[in-house]
């Protein structure tokens, strides 16, 4: 009997020499050179930050501080464009509301299970015991804000937001949605998402452009209709690369139309209106040829890492308050 087993013992190891020496091909053993390599560079670039700044991200996108940073930085780029200054007051109610928002959607998310839920979404039903308080005291600053600073013929324009967005909410997280097997009459909540928040960051600017007796309302507008589709683009590109990230790109191409028109309206708008608008539209170009290059290369990077590249290409506008006044008057 112990013959017979050191027979088979023996007979394995030489099968095992035997396929162990089996080498992948030329092509296939390039590719994963090649991978290798990637994934080392990406893992020595990271490792050279400190440790705050690589757990910034991942902090950032887990409590929801993704969408007010940009809602700040987008609210104050509008202004900018428009020549106009903002006080404080505006622009913490938008970031405020931006995080209240994310907040009770990611919740609503969570406690619905609608859609597939993500570390982000389980992170926060974790920790809602905490988000919960948060978010409601920040609900109840913001409200006391408007009341407090904002006219009264605002609060009636801006109700109609307000109101809007509750719709928003209602008919993405109630349980009378519309059945799945009538999709035409759903809109699609990506879109949404991108129409509500970039009005919410240009109500301000508009609003006070509305009450100019001159001065052109379309140095807000065509801007807003520019990044009402990179909001778009941006929660569409994260959805498909969370989900069917195997799949043919179906982001590649509205990535690139859209810095395509964005550059021509950046260029009409610099003969047209002046170049502050011009800047700000060919800021959204360069978030979308961010977010095309991102999804040329999303096989090589993990879907958080997408997540908080693709949040980090909307700050494009950043570099323009930080100019100097003189290079562009």
């Amino acid at each position: 009997m112990g013959g017979l087993r050191s027979f088979f013992r023996r007979l394995s190891w030489k099968l095992h020499k035997k396929t162990s020496k089996v080498e992948p091909s030329g092509a296939f053993r390039a590719h994963l050179e090649e991978f290798r390599s990637r994934k080392i560079k990406a893992v020595a670039i990271v490792s050279t930050l400190p440790p705050t700044l690589q757990a910034t991200p991942r902090a950032g996108r887990r409590t929801s501080l993704d969408a007010p940073t940009v809602a700040v930085v987008w609210t104050l780029a509008f202004a900018w464009a428009a020549q106009i200054r903002l006080p404080a007051w505006p622009v913490a109610v938008v970031a405020l509301a931006a995080w209240c928002a994310y907040i009770g959607d990611r919740l609503l998310d969570a406690r619905n299970a609608h859609t597939p839920l993500r570390e982000r979404h389980h992170f926060h039903w974790k920790h809602r015991r905490v988000f919960l308080p948060v978010a409601f005291a920040a609900a109840i600053v913001a409200i006391a804000l408007v009341l407090h600073s904002m006219p009264l013929a605002a609060r009636e324009r801006n109700s109609v937001l307000a109101a809007a967005a509750l719709a928003y909410f209602t008919s993405v997280h109630s349980p009378w949605r519309v059945p799945a097997a009538k999709p035409w009459l759903r809109f699609p909540k990506e879109l949404l998402v991108g129409v509500l928040f970039t009005l919410a960051c240009a109500a301000p600017t508009l609003t006070r452009i509305a009450g100019r007796r001159t001065g052109p309302t379309a140095v807000a507008l065509l801007p807003a209709i520019v990044f009402i589709v990179l909001a778009w683009l941006n929660c569409h590109a994260i959805e498909f690369w969370e989900g069917q990230s195997k799949q043919r790109s179906a982001v590649q191409r509205p990535a690139t139309a859209l810095m395509v028109i964005a550059l021509l309206a950046a260029a009409v708008s610099a003969v047209g209106h002046g170049p502050r608008e011009a800047a700000l539209l060919a800021a959204a170009a360069l978030s979308a040829a961010l977010l095309a290059q991102l999804d040329r290369h999303r096989h090589n990077l993990t879907p958080i890492a997408l997540r908080a590249c693709a949040d980090l290409a909307l700050l494009t506008p950043l570099a323009l308050l930080v100019l100097p006044r003189r290079l562009i008057p």
